[in-house]
């Protein structure tokens, strides 16, 4: 999902400068979430959505052998793909709150360390983190391929939920932190109650693109043997030596998850809008 948010310059969000607006563009490389204005039967989306649901059912119905035995064979790996997406996660929301707040803290120290950390992570593949967590450091600390797996992924993405709240918590005005001081709340407290709600509506779109990003990304996880429903898709095919078909099912119940999950987080983002930040 792209998104132009307009700045001012270098001044604090909310500021009147004389210099020129600047606009920036985040692309995200999660789905596409839907236009909540697209009212056309024949959207994009839809066409997407529900001619992946059409195949899905029809090509069983035609050719029972392979595609049925196929749609049998891989729901144990949905429920993985699910398990290591979800877990993953909660806990990067948890571990990019903290970095968020880490590199918009005045403490040097904390701010240094949070730098560092998304750094680091963004400059190093998904791919060589979940191998050095499982291989490198199963030298040191057994770990299992399912925990080395949410882990790796919760690290990573951890450092991407970050810099989304880096740039919520910054693109709230600097009014609202000095109203809420001048209520006679400390800065904590102004933080949890003013800043941190407003905060949420202003990276639920972002946080919603890095959730499907994450699933699909969440396929690297078969690479050390975790049966999620890519590895499912590569044991059959491995056995029956139908890849196209596989591949094929793997790649439309993919598209169906992140397709559903894309319009659950544009009915989200609606339904916050219209009740508003409290």
């Amino acid at each position: 999902m792209a998104e132009i948010i307009p700045k001012r310059g270098d001044d604090a969000p909310g500021d009147v400068s004389s210099s020129p607006a600047r606009l920036t563009v985040n692309v995200s490389d999660g789905a596409l979430i839907p236009d909540r204005g697209e009212r056309s039967l024949f959207s994009a989306w839809r066409i997407s959505f529900f001619g992946a649901i059409v195949l899905l059912v029809t090509l069983p119905i035609v050719s029972p052998s392979p595609y049925l035995e196929i749609l049998r064979f891989i729901p144990d790996g949905v429920v993985t793909t699910f398990q290591v997406t979800i877990l993953s996660i909660l806990i990067s929301l948890v571990i990019g709150l903290i970095t968020g707040l880490g590199r918009i803290s005045r403490n040097v120290v904390l701010n240094r360390i949070a730098t560092i950390y998304v750094e680091v992570i963004r400059g190093i593949p998904l791919l060589v983190q979940l191998f050095y967590i499982y291989f490198a450091l199963g030298q040191i600390v057994q770990v299992p391929r399912l925990t080395a797996a949410i882990l790796a992924m919760s690290i990573c993405y951890g450092a991407y939920m970050g810099e989304i709240f880096r740039a919520g918590l910054q693109s709230v005005p600097k009014g609202q932190m000095e109203a809420a001081l001048a209520l006679g709340l400390s800065r904590r407290q102004a933080l949890r109650k003013v800043i941190l709600p407003q905060t949420l509506l202003i990276i639920l779109p972002p946080v919603g693109n890095e959730f499907i990003a994450l699933l699909k990304d969440s396929s690297l996880v078969s690479i050390i043997a975790v049966a999620d429903l890519l590895r499912r898709g590569r044991e059959f095919a491995s056995v029956t030596f139908e890849y196209f078909e596989a591949y094929t099912v793997v790649a439309l119940v993919y598209l169906v998850i992140t397709l559903f999950l894309s319009k659950i987080v544009s009915y989200l983002e609606t339904w916050v809008q219209k009740r508003g930040v409290q």
